[in-house]
């Protein structure tokens, strides 16, 4: 049984960091490529950041791109996402999502409907 579970969520002041985990039990974690999402109250999902098998290629969300980095580590079965310089308008709940790949790729998904699994997700909250 596949399972995705994230923690380090919080409550910051803006500016501040926060590196989120998601730890995938049940999975060949190297053969999935994995993505962090976020859905703020009242607003549709929102891709943030995805990283492929390997870690070798990653994307990032508009919003996003200068503030976060995604990493994974493999022998750890963990994703990590490092949030610097956060800002009230990141304020929501973050889901680790996972995909499995049966062939490398050198691109990565950021469409929600493609990620099968998910975990609970954790809260983020930037106050200003």
């Amino acid at each position: 049984q596949v399972q995705l579970v994230e923690s380090g969520g919080g409550l910051v002041q803006a500016g501040a960091s926060l590196t989120l985990s998601c730890v995938a039990s049940g999975v060949a974690f190297s053969a999935y490529s994995m993505g962090w999402f976020r859905q703020a109250v009242g607003k549709e999902r929102e891709f943030v950041a995805a990283i492929s098998r390997s870690g070798g290629s990653t994307d990032y969300g508009d919003s996003v791109k200068g503030r976060f980095t995604i990493s994974r580590d493999n022998a750890k079965n963990t994703v990590l996402l490092q949030m610097n310089n956060l800002k009230p308008e990141d304020t929501a709940v973050y889901y680790c999502a996972g995909r499995p790949e049966l062939i490398a790729r050198a691109y990565v998904r950021t469409d929600a409907g493609n990620y099968p699994y998910w975990g609970q997700g954790t809260q983020v909250t930037v106050s200003s």
